[in-house]
């Protein structure tokens, strides 16, 4: 068999593949975008199972093992109150990666809604919206987010609406970039012959369209709520003890003593923190080439 024919052979299977057989191979072959879905899934098992994995509650305190080093009782030391570390990191799980991805939720939910409106009608309407945008992006976001927790008040929910408040605007870019490259093609226009209105065009032929950049940004953007989640309650403007989270525990860093003797306080949170990230991205880059249409399989 010659070249030729095996390059024509090669395509014709290609081609005989779905569209979801095609990206789930091509997921398969970046090795470092497994690494991070299997790392982030024992992150998120952690966290779901917290009460199997410790007999101890989040403000258990033990007045005799105050700053205490790692030991069989407590597998990740103690805090200056005598609480124990570990319980209160894979808890603190439980909220950072909450966090993370309620807020993500509600952005990609407005970004699409606001995107797809301003792509596909245009006009005042495209005007009005991405003014919206422009005005939320000049301003710096974490002295606007800091203000804003400043008034209301911090808690979990706060936090989320917060983030997701102020990070819907570069979805609803990338949705309305999308938008504006599709409505013209010629299955939209067959669409609007056969008697679809606007809303069917939009959620049936327009959305599943486009749903590959909003899948991958809605990855990254999980990685980016963390952080500022993170850097929020580290502030004391996010999660308020004595409900833990890795943000906040990483406030005991503040002191030299503990960065210099208490190394399980400040490490173990930050070294969560660091993998979550690192697994998301990693987790993002391969959707982004999984679900390229130019990449070969």
């Amino acid at each position: 068999m010659t070249l030729s024919s095996n390059i024509c052979t090669n395509d014709q299977e290609n081609r005989s593949l779905s569209m979801g057989k095609m990206a789930f191979i091509k997921f398969k072959k970046n090795k470092l975008a497994i690494v991070g879905a299997v790392v982030l899934t024992l992150l998120v098992l952690f966290a779901v199972f917290a009460p199997l994995l410790s007999s101890y509650k989040i403000d258990d305190i033990d007045l005799y093992n105050i700053s205490v080093e790692p030991s069989a009782e407590h597998i990740l030391g103690t805090d200056e109150i005598g609480r124990d570390v570990f319980t209160r990191l894979i808890y603190g799980g439980r909220v950072s990666l909450g966090v993370g991805i309620f807020a993500t939720l509600i952005q990609v939910f407005i970004g699409t809604v606001l995107g797809a409106l301003a792509g596909y009608y245009g006009g005042i309407v495209d005007s009005v919206i991405m003014r919206i945008v422009d005005v939320i992006m000049c301003f710096p976001f974490f002295m606007i987010a800091v203000t804003i927790a400043a008034v209301i008040g911090p808690s979990v929910w706060n936090l989320i609406i917060i983030i997701a408040m102020l990070s819907w605007t570069s979805i609803a870019r990338i949705v309305r970039a999308e938008v504006l490259a599709l409505k013209e093609r010629e299955f939209i226009e067959a669409s609007r012959a056969l008697g679809m209105n606007n809303y069917e065009v939009i959620l049936k032929h327009i959305l599943p369209n486009i749903l590959s950049p909003i899948l991958v940004s809605a990855t990254l953007s999980i990685a980016n709520s963390i952080l500022t989640e993170s850097a929020l309650s580290f502030l004391g403007m996010g999660v308020r003890p004595p409900q833990p989270s890795w943000g906040n525990m990483l406030t005991a860093a503040q002191s030299m003593n503990t960065l210099k003797y208490e190394w399980w306080l400040w490490i173990p949170p930050g070294l969560m923190i660091f993998l979550t990230v690192l697994s998301i991205n990693f987790l993002g880059d391969g959707l982004r080439d999984a679900l390229d249409p130019k990449e070969k399989v």
